[in-house]
This record gives structure tokens, C-alpha cells and sequence, in this order.
């Protein structure tokens, strides 16, 4: 008789935690498991690294996790924030969802681990130690919510968010050559780009950059090419564990000179401690996720195509949706799982949460990407609130400046929108409300990215805001 798998089934009976050793004190123990490795205590007794769960499970509070966030493969991009798409974990809403099997044995991981966040904001001193690594002359300036280094126009420009986490962005430009006398050249070409310098030069020439942002220690990758620029990817490990999210990107030009980069400038600092759960029931849950926005568990009927004429071949076509509407799961392999910390949004705070970081492939011999999933157990993550029933409009971003707090959202170009801040002692909370322009009688259907400006009543500091569209938290922009 047959029985039906799991989702996250693999061949071979699944590893379990073994036996506490009998010690009288704490001993911290080196534990492999699916290629990654992380450190986890064992102890015998009262008041043993055996109690520690439960002591974390007194004293933490809930984690209000916001929507999760896509994490770039790179940070090396010119953006101020990640940019938007589909969230590491998170099966594509437009395609059909997905199942990850896992391929081998996973790891059980530690019984804790401690969330990692930046708070307050970035010193001028900070600034100007970074500008100096990079070649930038000049003293940091105040340009909005943030510090600026260097000119906008040819040359090099560095700019860098004072709250934190102190997002900054870097980029050096040259200008054109000027046309010689009696030729015809295009305004602003450049001359052809010359061969992207060697892994080991870009190290090297990163190297400073990298120690101003404090970033000296963090593992580096320098395999990734944008034409005839390479790019150093560092990522850090916090309290020994990798993190997913959380690079810093320098770009090294054909010349070996720094061209342009990301990251973050603010110290990361320890949080609360939650207990964690072991990979296989991280799997479940990352499963369970991917169905419930899918409709992996209904029943599946074939392809609405055309039948073909006798004689003539059956149509393929590996996007069609089956005649119920429903596309089929998509099964991906998990090959490999590391415990580490992973970005997301925690109060509108960019947040390293512990996580499982999922290394999947959907076929054999394709491309490799990570996927992640909280490992907080499920108990301390706070339930997220019903959205208010009204007419507002979802806050997608903001940055405040003191009493200043500019909110971005998305509206229509026949419509006047006026945003307004309800304050409480832990939180703002922003409306943004639409009007249709009157005579309007027809409209396109254009959306624009806007921004409303509203001054509150005190600074903003350290309060959370809240979008009351959707209930949940805002992220800073």
C-alpha cells in the first residue's frame, strides 16, 4: 500500500537531535549540517544552555513582522532601497505555487537565536571616513533626510540616509571627452570599455571601502561582472551566522578604480532572543505558505488547448492554465539549508530575523537560488491586524525629517489626495485619502507614484509608522 509523501520528504530516516551531554557547564559545540554550519549549546543540569529556550521564551516580546522583502542578489545596485518584487519565500502570485522537496537530511539548527537591527542615525564623522575611502573631497552636507558627499553633475557624488540603517549609495562619473575638430561623435559617449580586472585586484581595491563601512571582516565574492566592471559582494556574519540581505556591493571599473556601490553605513545591533524552529518544520511552513497563495492542493485538470486535427501535433505549451483555472505546483528541490539571519521588516524597521536559508534548484543542472523562511517559532510572531474597512489609499514608503514626514504611495492622475497623521506615544498612523477631480467624467487608467508631505506635532523619532489602509507597519524609504 502507498502512502502518500510529505512535502518536505527525503529518503532516509530524518536526522533528530541527539542526547544532552552530560556536562556541568555549557559547552559551545561546532555542528555541521546541510554545507553550512552554526554554533549551538548543549549542557546537563539546572540553569544549562538547556534552559535557554525557555528563558527566551519568557522574556521575548512578539515579533510584528512586517511583509517580507526581496532581498537583491546583489547590493550593488544604485538604489536607496531593495527593490520591489517578489519576496524571498514568497511563490510568484502571477505564476503557479511551488513545492520545495528537500533532497537529503536538513538540520535541526540552535534552539535560539537573536534578531539584529540598526537604530538611531548615522554620525557626520561615519560619513566623511567613508567619502575619504572612496577619493571624495570635501565635507558631508545636509541634503533632506540625508548626508551628501561630492557633486551630482561629472565627477563622484556619495549619499547616505542619517536614520538608520544608514543606506548609502556611491557613484563616479566621467565626464566626456570633447569632440576632436571636423568629427561627428555622439554627446556624452564613452570610450569602448577595456577587460574587467582580476578577482584578486578588485579585492584589493574594495579592501578600503569595505573597512570604512565596517564591513573589513564580511565574506567577499567577486564573481559577478556588469560588463567591464566586476563586483565585490561582501556579506557579514552577525554572532557567527551568514546573513541573506544584507551585502555590500563595490564596483571596481577596467582601470581598478571604484566606481560606484551600496550598502549599509549603521552598526547592526543585538535584539531579543526567540526560539527557533529546525529546517524540516521551517520547510512545512514555507510549503504551507506557497499553498495557501496557490491552489497547489485542488484538483488539477488538464490544459485548456485547442484539440488538433487528425494528423497534426499535440500542442505544448508549458504556460497553459489548466481548464479549471488552476495552474499545477511547480516542484523545486531544496539541496542545501544554513541557518543564518535573513532581512525583513520588523515595525518598519529593516530587521535580521534568524531564518533558514534554502538553497533550491527546480531542475537538475539549472540555476541555484536561495530561498528563506523565518525560523521564529510561529508562537512569537505577532498576528498581523485586519486592514480598516475605508477608502484610503496603501502607504508604500516613507522618510521623515524631524516634524517632516514624506509618505509615497501609488494614485490615479484624476484624483487629489490629501495624507493626514493620527500620533500616539509608539506610533504614527498615516491616512492617505483620494477625491476624484470633479468633471472628470472619463480618465485613463494611469497609476503615479506620489508623495504627500505631512508635519506632525513632534518628531517622529523613534515611533513606528503605520499605514491605516492596511494596518501594518510602513517601511522608511
Amino acid at each position: 500500500m502507498s502512502t502518500e509523501r510529505p512535502d518536505n520528504d527525503v529518503t532516509g530516516p530524518r536526522r533528530r537531535r541527539p542526547p544532552l551531554a552530560v556536562a556541568s557547564v555549557a559547552a559551545a559545540v561546532l555542528m555541521a549540517g546541510g554545507g553550512g554550519a552554526y554554533w549551538a549549546s548543549t549542557a546537563a543540569g539546572d540553569g544549562g544552555a538547556a534552559d535557554s529556550g525557555a528563558s527566551a521564551k519568557k522574556s521575548a516580546p512578539l515579533l510584528a513582522l512586517d511583509a517580507p522583502v526581496d532581498a537583491p542578489d546583489s547590493a550593488a545596485s544604485s538604489s536607496d532601497t531593495p527593490p520591489p518584487g517578489i519576496a524571498p519565500g514568497e511563490p510568484d502570485p502571477g505564476g503557479p505555487p511551488v513545492i520545495y522537496r528537500a533532497a537529503g537530511e536538513l538540520p535541526d539548527g540552535p534552539d535560539e537565536a537573536a534578531v539584529h537591527h540598526a537604530r538611531g542615525t548615522v554620525a557626520s564623522a561615519d560619513v566623511a571616513r567613508l567619502a575619504k575611502a572612496l577619493g571624495i573631497p570635501g565635507s558631508p552636507r545636509t541634503e533632506g533626510t540625508s548626508w551628501v558627499v561630492g557633486d551630482d553633475g561629472p565627477g563622484a557624488l556619495l549619499k547616505v540616509t542619517k536614520q538608520a540603517p544608514g543606506t548609502w549609495t556611491f557613484a563616479r562619473t566621467t565626464p566626456p571627452k570633447p569632440c576632436e575638430s571636423g568629427t561627428m561623435c555622439a554627446n556624452g559617449a564613452s570610450e569602448p570599455g577595456g577587460d574587467p580586472v582580476s578577482e584578486k585586484a578588485a579585492k584589493a581595491a574594495a579592501a578600503p571601502v569595505l573597512k570604512a563601512a565596517g564591513q573589513d571582516d564580511a565574506a567577499l565574492n567577486a564573481g559577478q561582472l556588469m560588463g567591464d566592471v566586476r563586483v565585490v559582494n561582501a556579506d557579514p556574519k552577525i554572532d557567527g551566522l551568514p546573513t541573506y540581505g544584507w551585502s555590500t556591493g563595490v564596483q571596481v571599473g577596467p582601470d581598478g578604480e571604484v566606481t560606484g556601490g551600496s550598502g549599509h553605513l549603521k552598526a547592526l545591533e543585538k535584539g531579543d532572543t526567540y526560539p527557533a524552529v529546525g529546517a524540516d518544520e521551517a520547510l512545512k511552513q514555507l510549503n504551507a505558505a506557497s499553498r495557501g497563495k496557490g491552489d497547489a492542493d485542488r484538483d488539477i485538470g488538464g490544459c485548456a488547448t485547442p484539440v488538433p486535427h487528425q494528423g497534426e501535433p499535440k500542442p505544448s505549451d508549458p504556460q497553459c492554465v489548466p481548464s479549471n483555472g488552476k495552474r499545477a505546483p511547480v516542484e523545486q528541490t531544496v539541496e542545501d539549508a544554513v541557518f543564518g539571519l535573513a532581512l525583513n521588516y520588523v515595525d518598519g524597521r529593516q530587521t535580521l530575523v534568524p531564518s533558514w536559508l534554502f538553497t533550491v534548484r527546480q531542475a537538475p543542472g539549472g540555476p541555484e537560488s536561495t530561498v528563506t523562511q523565518v525560523a521564529v517559532d510561529p508562537e512569537f510572531i505577532e498576528k498581523p491586524d485586519a486592514p480598516t474597512p475605508s477608502g484610503d489609499r496603501k502607504v508604500t514608503s516613507y522618510g521623515a525629517d524631524g516634524r517632516t514626514l514624506e509618505v509615497t504611495f501609488w494614485g490615479g492622475v484624476c484624483s487629489t489626495y490629501t495624507a493626514s497623521a493620527k500620533e500616539s506615544a509608539g506610533q504614527v498612523r498615516i491616512s492617505v485619502t483620494e477625491k476624484p477631480q470633479e468633471g472628470k467624467k472619463a480618465c485613463i487608467m494611469i497609476a503615479k507614484e506620489l508623495t504627500r508631505t505631512v508635519t506632525l506635532e513632534k518628531p517622529l523619532g523613534d515611533r513606528t509608522v503605520i499605514d491605516a489602509a492596511s494596518g501594518g507597519a510602513v517601511p522608511r524609504g
